[in-house]
């Protein structure tokens, strides 16, 4: 039997339902969600998707938590920076609104 899901991917069980773009959007996810993902602790990569945001290490056995899709959310990874030091947030009350300039100065 022939391979019929070269281009489509996992979400051939689909078919024709649902629309092109709402397929686009389930293969996008589903090949990062199913793909081999790096062992925060380890370095391996064995990390695998027990459950929505739960993942967990084959290899050294660590759970932990993370998005419901990848393992590192960009979100977690910016708290962590925060807690670590690395981040830094930009000094807004330094900066003047430039609008107010123009709005009130001459013409």
């Amino acid at each position: 039997m022939a391979k019929r899901t070269k281009k489509v991917g996992s979400v051939g069980r689909f078919q024709a339902r649902y629309g092109v773009r709402a397929r686009t959007i389930t293969r996008n996810i589903e090949t990062i969600q199913k793909g081999r993902q790096d062992c925060p602790k380890c370095g391996y990569k064995k990390v695998k998707r027990i459950s929505t945001g739960i993942w967990q290490c084959k290899k050294c056995g660590v759970k932990y938590t993370g998005g419901a899709y990848i393992p590192e959310t960009e979100s977690g990874q910016n708290a962590e920076k925060m807690l670590k030091g690395e981040f830094e947030f930009p000094d807004v009350s330094s900066e003047e609104p430039k609008e107010a300039e123009s709005k009130g100065g001459k013409k």
